[in-house]
């Protein structure tokens, strides 16, 4: 029987219905069988499939989809950027390919870019001649500040700093979370130039009943309605206080690109990478939680307890996010690399939001047993941290390799995913495909 082309991809395929889909994909499945992925088919039909025969097949979990199949990505041309994956172009948003992110600072044409609205015109000239900063609310000496001004009347600090989108992983979602269908890569570190976050509002004079910031950008509603605001984010005073949330005017030592923010942006590590709002005019101290757009309803909040995936879960559920959980990824080799002999050092990055990392660990038998790697200390707080391991396959054949990390809370990643209605921090373990020939 004549096997019809797939119209869906094979993660869909797989959530609708995995016995059918071993059919489709395998050609046959054993009578009785409705396990799904891999173990209704045949060991030859599979390792057909992903290109060679998969020695710790016994160990694969009931459902994986094998990464050989589940990653898939297409590059296009954007300007300034090299190798992104484009998710939308209105608003503009595209990540990297974590093969690469190997840079422990992360290359301006390599930072991916999430937006919520239009890219202001002073932002695509590249002219901060007429911009200024406005920081008042509940201050006792309002400032209105240039680009000068920031530069010379205030000490410049320089640190590398992860940032990373909220929803980053929540193509993996199931059921689906609306928004971007980010894979891994909506993440960078970029050695960011500015002033403290903390020394500008000291000038400014916080009032104390302040208990939190909010933050206006240049950039326009999608509907072109001027009275409307694309986002609006703020953070508990607390957090604009700590001494690596900064006001950055330079990325990588030269201005901030269009795409990223020019001429000045927030930078709030750690936390979700709205917190870091783009093309900023405006901070605002405010004696109450900021209201502003996208810091109501279930934006960047997720159930304070656990539920079942499609679960309803009631508005007075959700709490904000603050700190981004630990998470990995493997730079080193794309997936899908060939392995020449027996032998490979793989590495890549790792980082834990307000924590740091304290070990990392790859597995290359889907968790049967666990290789400790060499794990080296972020350059300052707030920067992702390098790791590597070296490997030794016991035969040829296809393998993959999971990557976790360990906060320094003793928190780990895992395999499943913590499912939310909007597709909020998943940081399951990176893994990739790798073929060993001989």
């Amino acid at each position: 029987m004549k096997i019809k082309k797939l119209e869906r991809g094979i993660c869909e395929l797989y959530e609708e219905d995995p016995e059918a889909a071993d059919y489709k994909v395998f050609g046959r499945i054993a009578e009785g069988d409705r396990r799904g992925f891999l173990k209704g088919a045949g060991l030859a039909a599979m390792g057909a499939v992903v290109g060679s025969t998969i020695p710790f097949q016994r160990n694969m979990p009931g459902g994986l989809i094998p990464a050989a199949l589940a990653e898939s990505h297409s590059s296009f041309e954007l300007m300034g950027k090299d190798g992104l994956t484009v998710l939308n172009d209105r608003p503009i948003n595209a990540e990297t390919p974590a093969h690469l992110l190997d840079d422990d600072v992360t290359p301006n044409n390599r930072y991916f870019v999430r937006n919520n609205g239009t890219v202001p015109e002073m932002a695509e000239k590249m002219d901060a001649s007429g911009w200024t900063l406005t920081v008042d609310g509940l201050v006792d000496n309002p400032l209105k500040l240039t680009l000068d001004d920031l530069k010379t009347k205030f000490t410049p600090v320089k640190f590398k700093l992860q940032h990373e989108c909220g929803g980053n992983g929540r193509a993996a979602f199931n059921p689906p979370a609306k928004g971007n269908q980010w894979t891994v890569g909506a993440v960078g570190n970029a050695e960011w130039t500015g002033v403290r976050f903390a020394d500008l509002l000291k000038a400014a004079g916080v009032q104390s009943s302040v208990i939190y910031t909010a933050h206006y950008g240049m950039d326009g509603h999608l509907s072109g309605d001027p009275n409307k605001l694309p986002i609006s984010r703020g953070v508990p005073i607390t957090k604009a206080m700590d001494p690596y949330s900064i006001i950055a005017y330079e990325m990588n030592g030269g201005p901030i690109p269009t795409l990223n923010g020019f001429p000045v942006r927030t930078m709030i590590p750690g936390w979700p990478g709205s917190c870091s709002q783009k093309w900023l005019r405006r901070i605002q101290l405010r004696d109450v939680v900021h209201d502003g757009a996208k810091m109501t309803g279930q934006a960047y909040r997720t159930p304070y307890y656990n539920v079942a995936a499609g679960e309803k879960v009631p508005i007075e559920a959700f709490k904000f996010i603050h700190s981004m959980p630990v998470k990995s990824l493997i730079t080193s080799h794309e997936s899908g690399h060939e392995v020449q002999g027996r032998s490979l050092t793989v590495g890549g990055q790792a980082w834990a939001g307000d924590h740091r990392v304290q070990a990392m660990h790859i597995t290359i038998d889907f968790g049967g047993t666990w290789i400790e790697a060499d794990l080296k200390d972020p350059p300052n707080p707030y920067s992702w941290q390098r790791w590597t391991a070296a490997i030794t396959f016991p035969e040829k054949g296809y393998y993959e390799i999971w990557a976790r990390a360990t906060d320094s809370h003793g928190v780990m990643q895992t395999f499943a995913i913590n499912w939310n209605p909007k597709g909020y921090l998943n940081n399951t373990m990176h893994r990739i495909a790798v073929r060993v020939a001989a």
